[in-house]
């Protein structure tokens, strides 16, 4: 069976106005697993990648590591089925005031927690968002965001030889559909599956285009190899 691996992205700013970019902590993740890539012989194949920003550093953190010395890097197509969802249209519909960059930087440096704060609103918004009653109120709904991901990972099957890997760089949301999607899970395991992905971990779906199962899940050997627990994120 052939394998699709998916890499959530490396540790964003989330206490910066500008959420879709790594921070430094992220760009050490995503090189420390290229390195870990290149040093386990992992086998390269079809690379995309979502379009956001904090996607495509990560790609490139990460493929600059993984090749050898003077090879070029492999070409990274860009398919936005992979993008995550909006987080700030889901926060803004169950509170106005964490709709914006601006609003949700803002009430972040106003807590003594700020990580802790932010999950418990998210938690809050993500079940609003996914219980259907109020598909009107988001810019997509849950219904739509599970379809665009399959969708996306259906084209990369169909397009991956029976030999050949394909690497996916996405974000946890995604991945927790994909997962979902192999697995059959419900809603509110699947949505709980988004709080245990570790920046820069990688799961592995197998399949032979008929037949799709996991293999692996939230993989982050290369981290724990660095011996550094402050690389263990997951926002």
């Amino acid at each position: 069976m052939a394998a699709l691996f998916l890499v959530r992205h490396g540790q964003a700013g989330l206490l910066s106005e500008d959420y879709d970019r790594l921070s430094r902590v992220g760009r050490t993740q995503a090189a420390a697993l290229g390195k870990w890539l290149r040093a386990t012989g992992q086998s390269g194949g079809l690379f995309v990648r979502g379009g956001l920003r904090r996607h495509r550093e990560t790609a490139e953190e990460c493929l600059t590591t993984w090749r050898e010395p003077g090879e070029p890097p492999p070409e990274v197509e860009e398919d936005a089925a992979f993008d995550e969802f909006d987080h700030l249209d889901v926060l803004g519909a169950h509170r106005a005031d964490l709709g914006t960059p601006a609003g949700l930087a803002a009430f972040l440096r106003g807590q003594t927690q700020p990580q802790r704060a932010f999950q418990a609103v998210f938690v809050e918004a993500v079940a609003r968002w996914t219980d259907g009653r109020h598909d009107g109120d988001y810019r997509e709904s849950w219904g739509a965001f599970k379809a665009r991901c399959v969708e996306g990972m259906r084209r990369v099957v169909a397009r991956t030889p029976p030999s050949q890997n394909a690497w996916v760089f996405t974000s946890g949301g995604p991945i927790a559909v994909l997962c979902q999607h192999a697995l059959g899970l419900s809603d509110d395991r699947t949505v709980a599956l988004t709080a245990m992905i570790h920046n820069t971990a990688v799961s592995k779906l197998l399949h032979d285009r008929s037949r799709l199962g996991l293999g692996a899940f939230n993989g982050i050997a290369h981290l724990e190899a660095m011996g550094d627990a402050s690389l263990f994120t997951y926002r």
